[in-house]
């Protein structure tokens, strides 16, 4: 069951779960708050509780939103470009082939026809971006699957403003943020682990949070640092 709430201009996503305690998060990029609660509860008792909150809300959104973000991209000659969590400068190169992208050690070149637009460039950056990450991701996710004895059917990638990955037990189906492959293998590694352990915990209960600690104890650094950014400019 999905409810919503407003308290002093802040936006609330509420869901009711089969959970013995209340868990309050708050999401970056953009600072999206959501409350599990258990489905005992009702929506005046869950309002009162986001109240006693505000200030932490506040405090926490202040932070996730005065983060670093990259600037906006041009796809220019010696723009920076990261890849895997390592800084990389353009080169472009015109010689009227057909579209390519080569990573060497300190930059990433990108071939294309001569006069090729910004946008053009941008997509196919952005396809070079997935297949790296889809690559990668097949190993890890399989790593984690075989793992905690899992099935997973089928991964997705795509972009998403608010989450690095999600989860659907019941499909079997996970969706990872193009943008993990700017950031360093460890990331990626985390938030598999986080979405296959959803088809093991459904919520992030107790129980959830010692599936990750035994499977990779110092978790809590990594996702810290992946959510410090720098973030990706929001549309």
């Amino acid at each position: 069951m999905l409810a919503a709430l407003n308290i002093g201009g802040i936006e609330i996503d509420v869901i009711f779960k089969d959970i013995k305690n209340v868990h309050l998060s708050v999401y970056p990029p953009t600072g999206r708050v959501r409350i599990s609660a258990p489905r005992r509860m009702t929506l005046e008792n869950i309002r009162l509780f986001a109240i006693t909150k505000i200030g932490w809300i506040r405090r926490h959104q202040s932070k996730i939103t005065g983060q670093a973000r990259e600037t906006p991209r041009e796809y220019l000659e010696r723009e920076s470009h990261y890849v895997w969590g390592r800084r990389h400068l353009l080169t472009i190169r015109e010689d009227g082939v057909k579209p390519a992208v080569t990573c060497g050690h300190h930059s990433l070149e990108l071939t294309m026809p001569k006069g090729t637009p910004a946008d053009l460039r941008e997509a196919v950056l952005s396809d070079w971006y997935r297949s790296e990450l889809r690559e990668r991701a097949d190993a890890v996710l399989g790593k984690w699957a075989k793992r905690l004895n899992v099935r997973l059917s089928h991964f997705y990638i795509q972009r998403m403003k608010t989450k690095w990955g999600s989860s659907n037990p019941v499909r079997r189906t996970i969706r990872l943020n193009l943008e993990l492959a700017k950031f360093s293998p460890e990331c990626l590694d985390y938030v598999a682990l986080h979405e296959i352990a959803h088809f093991v915990v459904p919520d992030h209960s107790d129980r959830f949070l010692a599936v990750l600690d035994q499977n990779m104890p110092g978790w809590r650094t990594i996702r810290d640092r992946l959510n410090e950014g720098p973030l990706p400019v929001i549309d």
